[in-house]
């Protein structure tokens, strides 16, 4: 196995951890966040617009977590900053 298709391996196990991890820990995160607000207006209806308006900034917060990590794994892939190092050391 060469050095490059050894760079590449890596760089594909990494990209699937990355958006493992952070597509896991998002969706952690909107379960809680969604069960405790509807918690909230179960026990203030009256309150309920002004927690949704919450609830739904929020949510779009936790969910960029998952966003960067899916363009993490993109680069890591497609972009990844390290072919520029392997190339030339192994003479490409």
């Amino acid at each position: 196995m060469s050095e490059l298709s050894l760079v590449a391996m890596i760089s594909i196990i990494t990209a699937g951890l990355t958006v493992a991890v952070g597509s896991f820990g998002a969706a952690i995160g909107e379960g809680r966040t969604a069960a405790a607000a509807m918690a909230a207006i179960a026990q203030q209806p009256d309150a309920a617009p002004t927690l949704s308006r919450t609830l739904f900034v929020s949510l779009a917060i936790i969910e960029s977590t998952g966003i960067y990590c899916f363009v993490v794994s993109l680069i890591l892939i497609f972009a990844n900053p390290f072919w520029d190092v392997v190339r030339p050391a192994l003479g490409g």
